[in-house]
């Protein structure tokens, strides 16, 4: 996206019809037009293999994805492929026929004419992205799973390092729309393909992605043991960021009684995510939670205080504060309390463990609080009358 830039009087086309308020506000450009200079970078960073820029456009197109109107796909379908090709006829065929929204036009003044030029392979695969994202975020969800299973069979022919930024996004929301219609375990196959294919091609970023993708297909169903013999075998690079691994590994750890590793990788993922990404350092931070608690650790206050999950981790809050008291009808009020919190966060069957911990818990506390009464106060409550009631409670 170009910078504004100021202009000075002799720029401004109107400077006396501005007023004592100063320049006007640049017009605001139409979606389309953002469009097309998000593909005028990608071409950009084709030509000069900058890969850099094509991560940018990305960027760009999901800060954009909510303005998004079917005629600003198709608008755009119609710039960047030829019509004759077989992309913009599966793409076009794939998006509604009918939208009521009107397209957002630049009335205020003509933006510049952009071209780029057709062929080019990451033009092509950025036109599926584009698509699929429109579609899943519309809950077209059949004509999404028709579009990324087409994206994928494109990207099987392509080996080109500044196409794998734009194809780790299609392997995500791949996976992504099969898990919204519940059927993951279709695609597992294909997902163990393209990683092959990835390593072939020595492309880290895919690799990465879709081994978090298998990670994620495995333990959806609760297969735990193929997930570590996958983490195991598969190669995992230094060089790129793996929280999301972590995460996965830490759940693994976790479910394996491991929980010393599972805290390490839970928390090491954590820390790694980006501000950003709120949703997925609440799930790290639930999990570390009951990890801990299952250690025998109590988490701190401000773990549960953070900006933005306060509300999120308020069932764990609770939960902490049975375990801490070692009350047991209180643990049970809570785990009920809360099950559907539970249930959707996948850590029913962690909770249950608990049970032993808030038990030892709570006769810790008895031991602790017998282990204070003096003897000559155990004396009085037994009422012993003998000559030395101490030495006899002690006894």
């Amino acid at each position: 996206m170009p910078e504004d830039v100021e202009m000075n009087d002799s720029q401004t086309p109107s400077a006396a019809t501005t007023g004592a308020a100063g320049a006007a506000p640049p017009p605001v450009q139409s979606t389309l037009h953002n469009l097309k200079e998000i593909a005028s970078l990608i071409e950009a960073g084709s030509l000069s293999k900058d890969v850099r820029r094509i991560s940018r456009a990305v960027r760009l197109t999901i800060a954009l994805r909510r303005r998004l109107a079917a005629q600003d796909v198709a608008a755009f379908l119609d710039f960047a492929l030829p019509q004759s090709s077989d992309a913009f006829s599966v793409l076009s065929d794939l998006l509604p026929k009918e939208d009521g929204n009107e397209m957002d036009v630049d009335t205020a003044a003509p933006a510049p004419q952009i071209s780029i030029k057709h062929g080019l392979p990451e033009i092509e695969i950025y036109s599926y992205l584009l698509v699929l994202i429109f579609l899943i975020d519309h809950k077209k969800y059949v004509e999404a799973k028709a579009c990324a299973s087409a994206s994928i069979a494109r990207l099987k022919n392509l080996n080109r390092r500044t196409v794998d930024v734009l194809a780790s996004r299609l392997y995500s929301y791949y996976s992504y729309v099969h898990e919204l219609t519940n059927t993951l375990a279709e695609i597992r196959g294909t997902l163990l393909a393209l990683h092959r294919m990835a390593t072939l091609h020595h492309d880290e970023l895919g690799q990465e992605t879709l081994l978090n993708l298998l990670l994620r297909n495995y333990l959806h169903y609760n297969l735990y043991d193929q997930a570590e013999n996958l983490g195991q075998k598969l190669h995992v690079s230094k060089h790129i960021p793996i929280n999301r691994y972590l995460f996965y590994l830490g759940k693994i750890r976790t479910i394996q009684l491991e929980y010393t590793d599972a805290k390490e990788s839970l928390l090491q993922a954590a820390r790694k995510a980006p501000t950003s990404a709120r949703g997925f350092r609440i799930q790290c931070n639930k999990w570390a939670i009951i990890v801990r608690l299952l250690l025998g650790e109590i988490p701190e206050r401000t773990v549960f205080m953070r900006q933005g999950m306060k509300a999120a981790l308020m069932p764990y809050f609770e939960l902490t504060n049975a375990v801490r008291v070692g009350d047991l009808e209180l643990f049970r009020s809570v785990a009920d309390k809360f099950s559907g919190t539970f249930s959707a966060d996948r850590t029913s069957n962690l909770i249950v463990r608990l049970r032993h911990n808030v038990i030892r818990t709570g006769l810790r506390n008895i031991s602790i609080s017998y282990s204070r009464i003096s003897l000559a106060d155990i004396a009085n409550k037994l009422r012993l009358d003998s000559e030395n009631p101490v030495a006899d409670a002690e006894t």
